[in-house]
């Protein structure tokens, strides 16, 4: 399992593959990977956005998205997991999430796959400030409709 978050702007693709790559001792184990990446998009809430700052709390991020993981790897038979997040400073179109299980089965891969991005958005100390055309504003649900996160007490 692996859990990197990038300060600079990242390919998931290749991420996805350098990973694969480094992994030969189980590819003929896993029958299934499911992949999510979530870009940064020009709205949100009906408003244009220009740009997006993620703010996020050194360490505890990371061992929160330790415990997802390992949460899922629970209810899941997870052969690995690789979840890779920007913070700071985010432009339009830039990778912010790359989310990548492997399993034997798809259902399973599908499954987790979501789990992981679901919790992530609702559970993972992260606060975003959207940058629009005349200021900026911090943004207090996701694009779901979930709570930003149930952390929030922590936003600086």
């Amino acid at each position: 399992m692996i859990i990197a978050l990038h300060h600079e702007p990242f390919d998931p693709w290749d991420a996805l593959r350098r990973h694969e790559g480094s992994q030969s001792g189980i590819a003929a184990k896993y029958g299934a990977t499911a992949s999510f990446v979530g870009s940064l998009r020009d709205f949100n809430e009906g408003v244009a956005v220009n740009s997006l700052f993620l703010e996020h709390y050194p360490g505890m991020t990371e061992n929160q998205l330790r415990f997802i993981a390992a949460e899922a790897a629970q209810r899941w038979p997870l052969l690995d997991c690789l979840i890779a997040h920007r913070v700071g400073e985010i432009q339009l179109g830039e990778a912010i999430v790359l989310v990548a299980v492997w399993t034997g089965q798809r259902g399973d891969a599908f499954d987790a796959c979501r789990h992981i991005m679901e919790a992530l958005k609702s559970r993972a100390p992260f606060w975003k400030n959207e940058r629009l055309a005349h200021g900026q504003r911090w943004v207090s649900h996701n694009s779901d409709g979930y709570a930003a996160s149930n952390v929030g007490h922590f936003r600086r």
